[in-house]
């Protein structure tokens, strides 16, 4: 039986989830760790890994059985994260944002977006991301200035955006546009649409990265764009601030799963260095300074995971959870750059080098510390959220 196949069970039991991992696991070590150098050092899209997604249903993890997808909870949709980042981070990021544009479709979408979107998306047809972040709009969404104006059945878009994940290889948006720019608060006047690329949609350039490769990340550019009003997510102009506040907590749970990744995998290539590497006639890790860095490594990898876990359960029972998605987020990102670092110190000059993965992780992780929200932001979401929880 397939992946799919066995996640198309209603309610996955431990046992059903650890074969499903089990699963997992077999095709990260098979076909993705080997090649996982070769595509990371040339920055080249992993096409084949990706056709090896679609089929494993990846594309669907979290969209509902009834169009084709998955069904994943977010806990388990955070352990899947969290085990292919182990391997290669870049894979999490390919379907990351094109989940979050189908979270949105199936929370707030019309029964038609629904039927029309959604499977196309489960099945990987349609592949995409998420349109928020402009050249001078990024965190602060309310500065955005790519307008939609009303034209008979249509909107037509103008405007440009930026650090968009899969803006080459995706065919399909949600695109986060002003489609009121008079109305005050900013956000009132705000839509989502889900667009699919066309006449008026050009991929301007490809941004390079310090890390974070072979996931292309571009910048979109939309002149006279045309998108049929029906692709209105919700069908009502003006609810798209809450739309992508609603989408990105799980986006933040994922990155915030990711950073455990990264420090998960630091701290086991860590373990295995130190008792193969050897100086002043013993391994390291007998030496106190090693064994201080690896019990904080180890702690602050399993606290991350902790307030992942957290954050994702709350998810799933239907609780506003933007506290918790942030602690998760902002602990789990400063983990994985902690540790990362430690890792690369543990390794020495092996870690500095291209041979081993630590370099690759250092690299990786401080991007978690930005994308889905600043670690900044996360903390004044969290400020705000603990004295609404607890007034006096």
């Amino acid at each position: 039986m397939s992946v799919a196949e066995q996640l198309e069970h209603e309610g996955l039991s431990s046992d059903e989830e650890s074969q499903i991992f089990d699963a997992i696991d077999k095709w990260l070590e098979r076909d993705v760790r080997p090649v996982v150098k070769k595509y990371d050092h040339s920055d080249e899209y992993p096409h084949d890994i990706v056709d090896q997604m679609k089929e494993m249903g990846l594309f669907g993890a979290i969209i509902d059985q009834k169009y084709g997808g998955l069904g994943m909870s977010a806990a388990t949709y955070s352990k899947l994260v969290i085990r292919i980042t182990e391997v290669w981070m870049a894979l999490t990021g390919i379907f990351n944002s094109h989940l979050i544009m189908a979270t949105l479709v199936q929370r707030f979408g019309t029964q038609y977006q629904k039927e029309y979107f959604l499977p196309k998306f489960a099945s990987g047809e349609l592949r995409g991301g998420l349109g928020l972040t402009e050249p001078n709009a990024g965190t602060d969404l309310q500065s955005i200035r790519t307008k939609a104006i009303k034209s008979g059945e249509e909107y037509i878009i103008d405007g440009t955006k930026t650090w968009i994940s899969n803006g080459i290889e995706g065919t399909c948006f949600a695109l986060l546009v002003k489609t009121d720019t008079h109305i005050k608060p900013a956000h009132k006047g705000m839509s989502f649409f889900i667009v699919e690329k066309g006449d008026g949609f050009t991929v301007s350039k490809r941004l390079e990265k310090l890390g974070y490769k072979s996931i292309d990340s571009a910048e979109l550019v939309f002149q006279e764009f045309k998108v049929p009003k029906q692709n209105l997510v919700c069908g009502e102009e003006g609810q798209g601030f809450y739309q992508a506040a609603g989408g990105l907590e799980i986006g933040r749970i994922n990155v915030a799963a990711r950073g455990v990744g990264i420090a998960s995998a630091a701290l086991k290539d860590s373990i295995r260095y130190s008792q193969e590497r050897h100086t002043f006639g013993k391994p390291i890790h007998k030496h106190q300074a090693i064994q201080l860095k690896l019990a904080d490594m180890a702690t602050k990898t399993e606290a991350a995971r902790l307030l992942v876990m957290q954050a994702a359960e709350a998810y799933d029972k239907g609780d506003r959870c933007d506290m918790e998605a942030g602690m998760a987020k902002y602990f789990a990102s400063e983990a994985a750059v902690d540790c990362s670092l430690e890792a690369m110190r543990i390794h020495g000059g092996y870690g500095y080098s291209k041979e081993f993965d630590i370099e690759r992780y250092f690299r990786d992780a401080p991007l978690m510390c930005i994308g889905e929200g600043t670690n900044e932001i996360q903390r004044m979401i969290i400020a705000k959220q603990l004295i609404a929880r607890n007034p006096i």
